[in-house]
């Protein structure tokens, strides 16, 4: 078969303007920006947004992955540098879970800011690229954010103190918490609400916003003061004897000695009233251990001064705070 011959006047032919219709229709290459170069542009930019999110959404899972389960969270390093002496921390109960929860509090947050702002940027772009005037419709968008901050400051409000919360480590999953109103366990954590569960089983949803104050009763370590109304007349060293062997019997048994930390001191009178002499011990124990120790301590002390002949107060016994 014999190859067509390409003659200068076909060559002539292709780019003369009157012949190149023959080889590009004339609207096409009237509106080759709006039909090619610009959806190519936009379709760019969409996909660059989508790849950075992508690329930046994997980093922040590596992150809390690796904050959730390494031996020492970066997301936490600062926070691990203010913990009490001898590691007590690790004593609190639920701390891998806490520390998982807090971790995919974090991350879960920093993606959602991660998408706004690559989206947002790329919105921008895109209205660009489709020639719209930008100045109304950032005008606008300041408008109708000032409305909805002045209408939504109280979940503005919540937000910003959950964020605080969560990267303060105030308190975690499984921490018992006052806040107030309610006291109970930590079942979760999130940006606008912790959820607590008190002793009675009741479920408190408590905005962050509204959280004035927190008392942990579960960081760090624990305390359990025990005050034992005693007789008047009864001999106070004897007494304190006593009590003080009570607590050490109860700290150097093996059940109970890994949630003791330290050797139990026994404080003295503490109040003379008209029905009673109190003195005090108390117990430093590990977080959440406390109301245990209590109640072991309360049953052995009861016992002892029994069994020494050690008058207690009429209609009174020992009663238990925890600081």
């Amino acid at each position: 078969m014999t190859p067509p011959v390409v003659t200068p006047r076909v060559v002539t032919a292709l780019f003369d303007p009157s012949l190149r219709a023959l080889t590009q229709p004339h609207w096409l290459s009237e509106h080759w920006e709006v039909l090619v170069v610009r959806p190519a542009r936009l379709l760019l930019i969409l996909a660059i947004a989508f790849v950075v999110r992508a690329l930046l959404n994997r980093m922040i899972a590596r992150l809390a992955a690796s904050t959730a389960t390494g031996s020492t969270p970066s997301m936490l390093r600062p926070l691990r540098d203010r913990v009490l002496p001898g590691g007590l921390l690790e004593g609190t109960p639920l701390q891998a879970e806490r520390r998982q929860q807090r971790a995919e509090t974090i991350g879960s947050i920093l993606r959602s800011i991660v998408s706004f702002a690559v989206f947002s940027i790329a919105v921008v772009l895109v209205l660009g690229e489709l020639g719209i005037n930008l100045a109304p419709i950032v005008a606008s968008a300041g408008v109708v954010g000032v409305a909805v901050g002045f209408g939504a400051q109280n979940l503005v409000r919540d937000f910003l103190s959950g964020m605080a919360m969560l990267l303060e480590d105030q308190y975690g999953v499984g921490d018992v918490i006052d806040v107030g109103e309610a006291t109970g366990t930590v079942e979760a954590v999130g940006l606008r609400t912790t959820r607590l569960r008190d002793v009675h089983g009741t479920v408190w949803y408590v905005r962050n916003g509204e959280i004035v104050r927190v008392g942990n009763k579960s960081q760090g370590f624990a305390q359990v003061v025990l005050d034992i109304p005693l007789a008047h007349g009864v001999d106070l060293v004897r007494a304190g004897t006593v009590v003080q062997a009570a607590a050490d019997g109860l700290r150097h048994d093996d059940e109970w000695s890994s949630v003791i930390l330290d050797d139990p001191t026994y404080l003295g009178v503490e109040e003379i009233t008209t029905e009673s002499v109190i003195v005090r011990v108390t117990v430093k124990t590990r977080p959440g251990q406390q109301w245990r120790v209590g109640r072991e301590l309360r049953q052995r002390l009861i016992a002892q001064l029994e069994a020494a002949d050690v008058a207690t107060a009429t209609r009174q016994w020992p009663s238990l705070r925890t600081d």
